[in-house]
């Protein structure tokens, strides 16, 4: 019988390459700074960055300045500058923004707010006997796919994956006797690394096809883009995906994992409880109140005149009064099934009751807002100074001299957004500053706007899951330390490394396989221009 990995008579060199470097890589990953003062050291790298590249004049235009007349034509433009944040105006600007780049950062809303019902729904038990459940009718080898698969559904609702899926990962791999921390990767890499793989529509189709559109009518004035365009390929990317979620999660994370002492919350503490009759009654009317709560969204989401449509009618569309609603709404389905749950089991008997529910999860988010305040800080920094913008154009660019052949070029723009991805996290402004070049540079070598923006949608979610400025990566070293204190940055980074890197190539295979086989990439979609 072979050694496990941390048997002390294990030798290095009889483990494969690709383990000795995943190994090194944490090593030197956990010796890094904590990531609040990652985010810190970042903000003051940017700040001397920006003052140092202030005075260089770039020729490259940003594509964000340019202004066109009604025949395409270029009417006004403005080349790509670096803004110098240490200047004494500057600097006041940043004083008098610490307390709004805190509270205006993007995730701490969605975070706070969805946990609010979550505390409710694990203080009542609810939560613990949906997973207990849950265990009953899945089997043990197929968690896996199963969890890849809520969070492929989980990108209708946005980033609200994040702090729903991430941490039922966790759980669920637990509660099955399993590594928690394999659940919260594969968790994690189904909602964030496959982030653009999706069965059904999502709220960034249509906001990705406004930027696509208006980059195509640089060239082709009347050329219009469906909003669903690549939802046939990210359809089969779906299962992709998950295949990809399986295969390493169970064959390549997990046997690596285990040497990780479960220190936090111990694994399988759920495997053991029995369900008692009264915690049946209670589950059953927790999931009634449930449908009654998706029947009366529905019934108020249905009519043409509904307030929860958006201006052109849709209800899926960005900006759309029940997409903006979709976190509080998760919170409420999970406060109403909690709170109904905890009535009937007894485990929750006054209004002081809820309130401790909510209290005792905020409790556990200090960590979180510590570094969601570096974060906040660093990210408004990092926008303000162009630096992240002055990458994606030169990067751009120097692809688009380079001449390369139209097959090559694609790979060269996913490949070009991965990297971009590192430093910008957010799919909307990036494609805002590199649709504008790919698309037309694209077009001038005969191939569709639907084709580019299906290749930029795969770098853009494969390397989601590898960098520490992911402003939900603070939420998911939190779920991780709640099960494994000793987890660093670097045995996160460590852990994901692999998902990216096979999601970025399988899932670029699988669109130049799409492409030689001639199968439709999305509602009105083409290859050539």
């Amino acid at each position: 019988m072979n050694p496990p990995a941390n048997h002390p008579h294990t030798s290095e060199t009889t483990a494969p390459v690709s383990q000795r470097i995943l190994d090194l890589l944490e090593r030197v990953g956990n010796k890094l700074p904590d990531p609040a003062m990652i985010f810190a050291l970042a903000l003051g790298c940017t700040w001397i960055a920006s003052a140092l590249m202030a005075p260089i004049e770039f020729p490259e235009t940003d594509p964000r300045t340019v202004v066109r007349n009604a025949a395409g034509e270029v009417v006004s433009a403005e080349p790509i500058r670096v803004q110098n944040l240490l200047t004494p105006e500057r600097l006041a600007q940043f004083l008098t923004r610490i307390v709004k780049n805190f509270t205006e950062f993007p995730p701490l809303g969605v975070v706070l707010v969805a946990m609010l019902g979550v505390g409710v729904a694990e203080h009542s038990g609810f939560i613990r006997v949906a997973v207990r459940y849950l265990l009953q009718v899945t089997p043990r080898t197929a968690l896996t796919p199963m969890l890849a698969l809520v969070a492929i559904l989980s990108h209708s609702a946005g980033d609200v994956g994040y702090v729903m899926v991430i941490p039922l990962g966790g759980a669920i791999f637990a509660a099955a006797g399993r590594h928690p921390l394999a659940g919260i990767a594969a968790a994690f890499a189904g909602v964030s690394g496959g982030f653009s793989a999706t069965f059904l529509p999502s709220s960034l189709d249509p906001l990705l096809q406004g930027f696509t559109q208006a980059a195509a009518q640089i060239l082709e004035p009347g050329r219009t883009v469906n909003p669903l365009c690549n939802w046939y390929f990210m359809s089969g990317s779906s299962l992709l995906i998950i295949a990809a979620v399986w295969f390493l999660t169970d064959r390549i994370l997990e046997p690596r994992l285990r040497r990780i002492p479960v220190d936090g919350q111990p694994a399988g503490e759920l495997q053991l409880e029995l369900v008692t009759g009264r915690e049946r009654r209670a589950f059953w009317a927790a999931l009634g109140a449930l449908a009654l709560l998706l029947l009366a969204l529905v019934l108020a989401a249905v009519p043409e005149t509904s307030p929860l449509r958006g201006a052109d009618g849709s209800l899926t569309a960005h900006g759309a009064p029940l997409m903006d609603a979709m976190v509080p709404l998760i919170a409420l389905f999970f406060f109403v099934p909690g709170l109904v749950h905890g009535y009937v089991a007894g485990t929750i008997r006054g209004h002081r009751d809820v309130i401790q529910g909510t209290a005792k999860v905020m409790n556990t988010m200090g960590y979180y807002l510590v570094m969601a305040f570096c974060a906040a800080q660093f990210t408004w920094a990092f926008r303000e100074s162009n630096l992240g913008a002055l990458t994606a154009i030169k990067g751009a660019t120097w692809l688009q001299a380079i001449g390369l052949p139209a097959a090559v070029t694609l790979l060269g723009i996913i490949l070009l957004s991965a990297a971009v991805n590192l430093l910008v996290g957010s799919a909307s402004a990036k494609w805002a500053l590199l649709g504008p070049i790919f698309v037309p540079m694209l077009m001038e070598l005969g191939l569709s706007p639907e084709l580019t923006q299906a290749a930029y949608r795969i770098g853009d979610s494969s390397t989601n899951i590898v960098t520490p400025l992911l402003p939900y990566f603070p939420l998911l070293l939190v779920c991780c330390q709640r099960y494994c204190r000793s987890t660093g940055a670097g045995t996160l980074l460590t852990t994901m490394t692999p998902y990216a890197v096979v999601f970025l190539v399988v899932w670029t295979g699988l669109l130049l396989l799409w492409w030689a086989l001639g199968l439709p990439l999305g509602l009105q979609a083409t290859y050539y221009r």
